[in-house]
């Protein structure tokens, strides 16, 4: 059967109009899919970066796991080291499944803890100063996450997204309030330490062993800003940028990784208190999202996505336009720093103006 998605290059108006919204739009063929991965970063690695092997922040997710288990295959697990990096907020199976999956590629490994980093820096001390902005009582013992609101069901706010501080005290009560913006901005910023902390670790790794670092988003956080900068999304190649969620699943399977990482929800793993990625950022599950960017990619008329996903045709078209604000909203994500002129001798070495 011929693949719905062509991972390999763009599909033509044709075939797009004619692809409809079902069990087939994801399909994948996962083997050649991988063969292609592993014969462009075994290029990219030693003839494009001229690096001898690759270092992958391991947190036992599916993005992670894969982007390791593609470069073990690829590379060698001589030529893969793994970092796992636990703190206060982690969930244990994090660590736990990170392990497991290292131990099944039979790639080195190193466990850095970051809490203590995180601490002195002022991660955790930002991070509930502003809480405590906003629910004084809030205190050690106390867990929390922020979840998004709004959006498909916000019809006093015209689709519009915002966010809520949920907390939960040490006797299991738990508040809920709109957060304000200078609120919202500083938890946010506090918490994106540690994906930079993370970062710099898997750089030190990778400068000690002459490494590449490898990125781990898939396609819909790529796509839609789901990354920090100079955080998780620095990284020198990505492996699975091009592949939608749902794929990411299917090759998972493919390369036998364990049952656990196969059927785990994604999930932040950012805040105390458990956390799907719908919460905080995308309001859709992934499934529905993959869904959803592969028919605005492709041009599929509103009215076909509401039926696909069973939503009114208001709410479809409230999902295409948040499509459209996040790309806006964190272009600069992906941008290179601004300079007042190229240089254009390093433009003809690269390719691109650096910065």
């Amino acid at each position: 059967m011929a693949n719905a998605v062509n991972p390999a290059g763009p599909v033509s108006a044709r075939a797009a109009s004619a692809s409809r919204l079902n069990t087939t739009t994801m399909h994948l063929d996962c083997a050649a899919e991988v063969d292609r991965i592993c014969t462009w970063m075994v290029n990219a690695v030693g003839l494009t970066l001229h690096k001898r092997g690759v270092v992958v922040g391991l947190s036992g997710g599916v993005d992670s796991s894969v982007c390791a288990a593609l470069a073990t295959r690829a590379l060698g697990a001589s030529k893969v080291f793994a970092v796992l990096m636990p703190e206060r907020d982690s969930s244990s199976s994090s660590l736990v499944l990170g392990q497991q999956v290292a131990q099944q590629l039979g790639v080195k490994f190193q466990i850095e803890p970051i809490a203590a980093t995180l601490e002195s820096i002022g991660c955790y001390r930002q991070r509930d100063d502003a809480m405590r902005a906003v629910f004084p009582d809030y205190a050690a013992g106390w867990k929390s996450k922020i979840t998004i609101a709004g959006g498909l069901n916000g019809a006093k706010t015209g689709g519009l997204n915002f966010f809520k501080l949920v907390v939960q005290s040490p006797e299991g009560e738990v508040f809920k309030k709109r957060l304000p913006l200078r609120e919202y901005l500083q938890i946010v910023s506090a918490t994106n330490f540690k994906q930079r902390i993370r970062k710099t670790l898997e750089y030190f790794h990778a400068d000690r062993l002459n490494f590449a670092v490898l990125g781990t988003p898939n396609r819909l956080e790529h796509d839609q800003g789901f990354f920090v900068k100079n955080g998780d999304g620095a990284a020198d190649l990505k492996p699975i940028a091009h592949l939608y969620k749902t794929q990411v699943y299917a090759v998972a399977r493919h390369l036998g990784l364990p049952e656990a990482v196969c059927t785990a929800t994604p999930t932040a793993d950012t805040y105390s208190l458990n956390q799907g990625q719908d919460e905080f950022y995308f309001g859709l599950p992934y499934a529905q999202m993959d869904t959803a960017l592969w028919a605005h990619n492709h041009g599929v008329p509103v009215a076909e996505l509401a039926a696909a996903l069973h939503l009114r045709v208001e709410q479809a078209d409230l999902i295409y336009a948040d499509i459209e604000a996040k790309r806006s909203a964190t272009q600069y994500l992906h941008a290179r720093a601004l300079m007042v002129e190229p240089i254009t001798e390093l433009i003809e070495l690269t390719g691109h103006a650096p910065g």
